[in-house]
């Protein structure tokens, strides 16, 4: 794709895929428009790198489709000083994109393939607030330190609250739960030190994080 056709595409992402989603924030479609998002995709599927598609990824995974990271973007309502945690490093497109709007990004992921390719990518485009680890956080987190925003970016086929006592005070939650065909993507926001309140932000589909636990289920 030369040049000018790679503007065209950005170009037209944002506006035929990203805005058409009630993504509006300009502060988010800036951010998407600048990252270089056919950089983080494998580069035998850069053609792809702009189609309203989940781009498969090493390891069964997939990137998420440009109009899903939009609103999870948007809704997170990041700030920039916030704190962020991001379960699902993936290609390390999702992390540029939260590092460039909050103070820094903590990215988790099962894949160790992941965290050095991105690692690479976010150096190629110096940035430089984001700690990657290797880690199986599909059922929560262990850590010593609250966040401002996680962003989980696989979804969950139950809700658990492995995720709710890491948000600081207003700290905001977004996570994708249920099973196909129809999730409910949700914003959970902690309200106080035992209260959350949810809300539900739109229905989509998309792959569950390995590992993540799952409804019991009924045995007669």
């Amino acid at each position: 794709m030369n040049p000018m056709n790679l503007e065209q595409a950005r170009f037209n992402m944002i506006e035929q895929q990203i805005r058409p989603w009630d993504v509006l924030d300009d502060l988010v479609l800036g951010v998407l428009s600048a990252t270089p998002r056919e950089d983080f995709v494998p580069p035998a599927l850069r053609e792809l790198a702009f189609s309203d598609i989940c781009i498969p990824l090493a390891n069964e995974q997939c990137m998420m489709p440009p109009k899903l990271e939009g609103r999870l973007l948007q809704s997170l309502s990041i700030r920039p000083d916030d704190e962020i945690l991001e379960i699902g490093t993936g290609s390390g497109y999702l992390s540029a994109c939260l590092a460039r709007l909050g103070g820094h990004v903590y990215s988790v992921d099962l894949f160790a393939d992941f965290i050095d390719s991105a690692r690479a990518r976010l150096a190629q485009h110096n940035i430089t607030n984001v700690t990657l680890e290797r880690g199986d956080a599909a059922a929560g987190w262990e850590s010593d330190v609250r966040y401002d925003v996680i962003a989980v970016t696989g979804s969950l086929p139950m809700l658990h609250r492995g995720f709710h006592t890491l948000l600081k005070p207003g700290g905001r939650l977004f996570v994708i739960v249920g099973q196909p065909p129809i999730m409910q993507a949700l914003l959970i926001t902690r309200a106080g030190e035992q209260e959350w309140t949810s809300e539900s932000l739109f229905e989509t589909a998309i792959p569950a994080l390995l590992n993540a636990p799952r409804p019991t289920a009924f045995r007669f």
